[in-house]
């Protein structure tokens, strides 16, 4: 009997250690849930000619690339732009050419908000910009996966990454569609939709 008693000690014990490295192994591999996604939001909605993204935008977070973005959504400029870059398994960029690949105009470069916390995991929006931290303008793009190597690290030149001000509430399906289109090289651009995909209209749908 005391040695049936020492082998179900031994073995309730290694349960316990199983259920534990379990649950420390689905803490190391769960993207953030939609509970690390709180604050003051705002809602706007992307139509497009393959569906209409929906997005919360974080302005506690993230207040001035929200009022920068919100600022072209309420002059209409990012209306009939397209989402000229497309790469699979990484993310569809847009905002800042026509149909034509015409570049838009844009309002002056902003501050870089990337050291807010938010991550660039799947159905993040975050700015585009060039190499340089703080040239962000219009051009926006809406994750496809976890790109873990796009957030903030440091504040240099290599570690700034890029600034997630929002994610995709509703018609991740609609992105995910986009991300598969067919694309070839356009005017020196590369990764350019064979058919355009347009943006038809961007409005506020909350305050």
């Amino acid at each position: 009997m005391k040695r049936r008693m020492t082998v179900f000690v031994l073995l309730f014990g290694l349960m316990t250690v199983l259920l534990a490295a379990q649950t420390t192994l689905q803490q190391v591999t769960t993207p953030p849930t939609a509970g690390q996604w709180t604050g003051a939001t705002v809602r706007v909605r992307i139509q497009t000619s393959q569906g209409a993204i929906v997005l919360d935008l974080y302005r506690d977070k993230a207040p001035l690339t929200v009022a920068n973005f919100l600022a072209y959504v309420n002059a209409g400029a990012y209306n009939g732009t397209i989402f000229h870059r497309v790469i699979p398994n990484f993310m569809i960029q847009g905002g800042g050419f026509n149909a034509e690949m015409a570049q838009q105009p844009s309002l002056a470069p902003i501050q870089n908000e990337a050291n807010n916390g938010l991550p660039n995991i799947r159905g993040s929006i975050a700015m585009a910009r060039t190499n340089v931290p703080n040239s962000a303008t219009s051009q926006f793009f809406i994750n496809t996966a976890d790109n873990a190597f796009l957030n903030y690290t440091a504040a240099t030149a290599q570690g700034w990454g890029y600034a997630v001000f929002g994610r995709v509430v509703e018609g991740l399906d609609v992105v995910l569609a986009i991300e598969k289109v067919r694309t070839a090289n356009r005017g020196g651009y590369q990764n350019v939709p064979v058919t355009p995909v347009v943006i038809q209209q961007v409005t506020v749908v909350n305050p």
